[in-house]
């Protein structure tokens, strides 16, 4: 290994939530990356080309790795589960007393393929049962408010 690799050191590691399509350097993304030592031209630049293909405004989670050298490391995950259950109730916030107050709903249909979503691309979740994932996705609904329903017995009208 040459001088020059050995002298390179993570500073610093992190994680941050930026919306997709939409990094710049001005607040409040840029005070966060500039006091970290990031180069915030390259960084937005790599970042909403990597975003290009997701929803504007969509939350990307981001972990960073800063070297010494001010070069850094970024890996983009998918948007939070909060924002897909969120988007596929059609609503722009949760409930400001959740499990109390419902402010949207979202059938069984859209809880399997937001799973299947986080499956995909989720080392963590690969594992996992779809039955399982499915069983979070639930609670998270219900932390923001969102009643999951049989969608058969939305189509037929029981309720």
């Amino acid at each position: 290994m040459s001088k020059a690799a050995k002298a390179v050191k993570l500073v610093s590691s992190f994680r941050i939530t930026i919306p997709a399509n939409k990094a710049a350097p001005a607040p409040p993304l840029g005070p966060q990356l500039g006091q970290k030592g990031v180069n915030l031209g390259k960084f937005c630049k790599e970042f909403n080309e990597r975003t290009k293909h997701m929803v504007d405004g969509a939350p990307i989670p981001t972990d960073v790795d800063v070297y010494s050298d001010r070069s850094f490391k970024m890996v983009t995950r998918l948007p939070i589960t909060s924002w897909l259950i969120m988007r596929a109730a059609g609503i722009e916030k949760g409930s400001a007393r959740p499990y109390h107050d419902i402010v949207g709903q979202i059938n069984i249909k859209q809880v399997y393929e937001i799973a299947k979503i986080k499956r995909m691309h989720n080392i963590q979740m690969e594992m996992r049962p779809l039955s399982e994932i499915c069983d979070l996705i639930v609670r998270d609904a219900w932390r923001i408010g969102v009643d999951v329903v049989n969608e058969t017995k939305e189509m037929s009208g029981e309720g």
